[in-house]
């Protein structure tokens, strides 16, 4: 389903931290094709304090969902819930018409992620997974430099560090309190929260699929904020060709965002890598040379609305795809079975038709300012 007209029109499911100092403020450097109607929170201070602040005219709790969808007024969701609600929210937007725009990890689960896709073309509306970095300049150059199909979609140019090897990566933070992150059952965990970015990054840098992979699970001493989750997971992922990815991604360490990826002529470090408080950089060295880019903090959501909304109007998929949410999924779940086993895990297929991120999807936007928090709080 097309929508007809220069704008579509948002509703922004949960108003959290990452929807208060990202997504909302997001809107206002994506006027051109993207317009903020509708907030949904079951905290009526939330509703009032932050429609008033972004101007949207529609407020409901999530009971009153169903009312909102029908009332013409909105065009397509933004899901900022956690991760175990993403596929009941995706569904209930797709039976209604509405485009689908949801935060990663996709869902808890590949089966989910499947039902999703499977509702929103039943539905005939668009599914975007809200991978910011797929729109980032650093991180897509680091990619132009490991793979020449990444320069844009023509697959032009060669590869500057030659024939890849392998791909490592250290993401990590401290996480006290928080029950979204910590809970199983919300879909918490260091692997989903932080580990996918290390997952999809890997996945990007090879352009492929891994085969094979392996993990092991640690959390240090009697420690009561990790009883349903591991504070740290080590992971090693195979893919064609004999590349390897390794990572670790911690809810108990001190704040690491980088990842480095090697070939036969030359390696790229990205650091800080995952960020979007702050400027993204890289360093690349190519035989005896070295060179150093540094970005400025930009705005990192407004060009997903941007490209999602695009795609709305014009009737077209997006890239980040839910084939591209699914991929992720599907690791993460063989890394936990992995774990659980204490032995590699064999995967099966891959998802159909994953599209690569390329440097035409560049977009760029000011930064936007930290705004005051309404009853919500720092993940970390």
């Amino acid at each position: 389903m097309e929508r007809n007209g220069s704008k579509v029109r948002y509703a922004v499911i949960g108003l959290g931290h990452i929807a208060q100092v990202a997504v909302l403020p997001a809107f206002a450097h994506a006027r051109r094709n993207s317009e903020l109607v509708a907030l949904a929170s079951d905290d009526p201070v939330k509703l009032a304090k932050l429609s008033r602040r972004h101007r949207a005219k529609l407020r409901c709790d999530y009971a009153g969902l169903d009312e909102l969808y029908a009332s013409g007024e909105i065009d397509a969701v933004y899901i900022a819930l956690p991760n175990a609600l993403h596929e009941e929210h995706t569904l209930r937007a797709a039976r209604a018409g509405l485009h689908v725009l949801c935060e990663k990890p996709m869902a808890d689960s590949a089966a989910a992620c499947e039902r999703m896709i499977a509702a929103t073309r039943e539905g005939g509306v668009r599914l975007m997974i809200a991978y910011r970095l797929h729109f980032e300049r650093a991180t897509l150059e680091a990619l132009a430099l490991a793979r020449p199909s990444a320069r844009s979609r023509n697959g032009r140019g060669r590869a500057k560090l030659g024939d890849l090897r392998f791909f490592s990566s250290e993401f990590s933070m401290q996480v006290r309190d928080n029950p979204t992150r910590l809970d199983r059952d919300l879909g918490g965990g260091p692997l989903q929260d932080i580990g996918i970015y290390c997952i999809n990054a890997a996945r990007a840098i090879f352009a492929a699929e891994p085969i094979e992979v392996s993990a092991v699970a640690a959390t240090r001493g009697d420690r009561e904020q990790f009883s349903e989750v591991p504070a740290t997971v080590s992971a090693l992922l195979r893919f064609p060709d004999e590349r390897l990815a390794a990572f670790t991604c911690s809810f108990d360490a001190a704040d690491r965002s980088v990842y480095t990826i090697v070939g036969t002529a030359g390696s790229v470090t990205v650091e800080p890598a995952y960020e979007y408080a702050e400027g993204l950089a890289y360093q690349v060295r190519i035989g005896n040379r070295k060179r150093h880019k540094k970005f400025s903090k930009s705005d990192q959501f407004a060009p997903e609305l941007l490209h999602f909304s695009d795609c709305v109007l014009r009737g077209e998929d997006p890239e980040p795809s839910g084939e591209e949410g699914l991929a992720d999924v599907r690791v993460i779940e063989a890394l936990e079975r992995s774990i659980e086993k204490g032995k590699p895990v064999a995967l099966g297929d891959a998802p159909p038709d994953v599209q690569r991120p390329s440097l035409d999807q560049e977009a760029r936007r000011p930064p936007v300012a930290k705004p005051q928090l309404v009853h919500a709080r720092p993940p970390h």
